[in-house]
């Protein structure tokens, strides 16, 4: 199941194995069954610190496995075979459970070591699914870390009925202790403030001890980073405050126009840029929202958890987000047939309708992923034609499962017993109302600025987003922006890290030249 590479691979990594790991192996008859001990065999094969068992007798689902050190019960199990975007995941947890120390701060080692409680949580995913490995590997560390908590990660694809039970259209989709707990990518210090009641406040006294910077950067995207990056290059004292740590770049599936790189994916990217900001002494405060913007001599940004922080110059590169349709029904089922990754989700809605909204290169290229997996695709467009690259549409309309409708706005998405149904839309030529039976909707129509919290403090253009000058200078002294959040056109990686470095360049000039000292008039 492995080829020759991966096995190579693998086996150097299992070098670093300090104490046995026993899988054990939940069966039935069934191919599934035979595939995943296939793989587990060849596993067990690359080292003799890992010892397989089999058991056809337990009530676990099947097929799935534990990992644990032997002699131990951790609570690490796959219901699936863990391939795709979850190798890594396997691979991880086959290290951990090991023994081999996890590449995370040894505070939050503590913090989780020291949860009490019961917490058996489930996560749904698809292997296709590029936000899924982030939930699941922080759940994993959690459950070899804790006895008191137990993870399953379980493929959707292969355990239809229950998806299907638990009404489940979208991943990754959590549960704790059998109650909906989460969806879409979370961090491992979200799951921890969820359910460590005491982590918010020691965050808001720790973030509030911290001196006033230099340079704040707002934001974790590519712009952001570079910022953080050019600013602590100058030697001065710099922060970087982000809701996520690289924003919108964590749900980019695949990236093939970053100079220098001929192909990569947004997660490693985004690994890629945090340790290179880690390599200088810049302040990383991750998952805090900003929610104000006091300007002033010492700025301000006020965060949502209660705590603040001052700088002496602001960078605000707070990215963008999916735009939303504003139909209704649209936020009633979201994660119940309503979604906007085709990659992460598509699998979920294998040989059913469903429905791609845009016509830009992103909803068209959404359309043909998914014609390939579900059993139909229609794609609408606002406009009276598509706005795509020319070879994408004729792809697509090489395409035979695939309808495109043109002149359509939609107006409605329908819904019944908690989940999509349908779609209704005015054909803009002739304005009639139509509807379509479909059991999802992929809403395809571009990013909005992540700017709202800033209305009324700085200038915004009529998009909402931030005007700024070549300089990168927004209408407030001392503050700076760049990247998707801005007004720069054209929303690429790779202009946003030019961006951000530029604003970090122009941040630094301004520190120079605000604090020096007053030039005598010349007689």
């Amino acid at each position: 199941m492995l080829d020759t590479a991966l096995k190579k691979q693998l086996e150097a990594y299992l070098q670093k194995l300090a104490r046995p790991i026993t899988l054990v192996a939940s069966l039935d008859d069934g191919d599934k069954s035979a595939a995943m001990l296939s793989l587990l065999k060849e596993i067990a094969g690359l080292s003799d610190r890992i010892h397989l068992e089999e058991r056809r007798d337990d009530d676990a689902r099947k097929p799935s496995f534990s990992v644990s050190a032997l002699g131990e019960e951790m609570g690490v199990r796959f219901a699936g075979i863990p391939l795709g975007h979850e190798f890594t995941s396997l691979v991880l947890a086959l290290l951990q459970a090991g023994g081999h120390p996890p590449k995370v701060e040894p505070e939050v080692v503590e913090q989780i070591r020291a949860i009490e409680g019961r917490f058996e949580f489930e996560t749904f995913i698809s292997l296709s699914c590029q936000n899924c490995p982030d939930v699941v590997q922080a759940l994993n560390l959690m459950a070899v870390l804790n006895p008191n908590i137990r993870h399953t990660m379980i493929d959707g694809a292969l355990f239809q009925q229950e998806v299907e039970a638990r009404k489940i259209m979208a991943v990754p989709t959590v549960f704790l202790n059998g109650e909906p707990f989460g969806q879409g990518r979370t961090s491992l210090k979200e799951i921890l403030a969820k359910i460590d009641t005491g982590a918010q406040q020691r965050e808001a006294e720790r973030i509030a001890a911290m001196e006033p910077f230099d340079v704040l950067v707002v934001g974790g995207g590519p712009a952001g980073a570079a910022a953080a990056i050019y600013a602590a290059r100058k030697g001065v004292r710099t922060g970087i405050v982000s809701e996520r740590f690289g924003g919108q770049v964590m749900d980019t599936l695949s990236i093939e126009n970053f100079i220098s790189v001929q192909e990569t994916e947004g997660p490693k990217l985004v690994a890629a840029l945090e340790q290179h900001v880690r390599q200088y002494e810049v302040d990383i405060i991750d998952g805090q929202r900003a929610e104000a913007l006091v300007p002033g001599e010492m700025a301000e940004v006020r965060l949502a958890g209660g705590a603040s922080l001052q700088a002496r110059s602001v960078i605000l590169a707070t990215g963008a987000r999916w735009r939303e349709l504003g139909v209704p029904g649209e936020r009633e089922y979201r994660g119940r047939g309503v979604a906007y990754c085709p990659h992460c989700d598509g699998p979920l809605f294998k040989g059913k309708r469903v429905a791609v909204i845009g016509g830009g290169n992103s909803g068209v290229e959404a359309a043909i992923d998914l014609a390939g997996i579900v059993g139909h695709v229609t794609l609408l467009e606002f406009d009276g034609k598509l706005r795509a690259d020319a070879v994408l549409q004729a792809k697509l309309k090489s395409l035979a499962n695939v309808d495109v409708r043109t002149s359509a706005q939609t107006t409605e998405i329908t819904g019944a017993d908690g989940k999509v149904d349908g779609l209704s839309y005015t054909d803009r030529e002739t304005g009639e109302s139509r509807h379509v039976a479909l059991d999802g909707v992929f809403v395809q129509i571009g990013l909005l600025p992540n700017t709202g919290w800033l209305k009324g403090t700085v200038e915004l253009s009529r998009f909402g987003e931030i005007e700024v000058d070549p300089r990168c200078e927004t209408s407030l002294p001392g503050v700076f922006a760049a990247g998707d959040a801005t007004t720069v056109p054209y929303k690429q990686i790779v202009i946003a890290m030019g961006e951000g470095s530029k604003a970090a360049l122009s941040a630094f000039d301004h520190l120079i030249r605000s604090s020096a000292p007053a030039v005598a008039e010349v007689a």
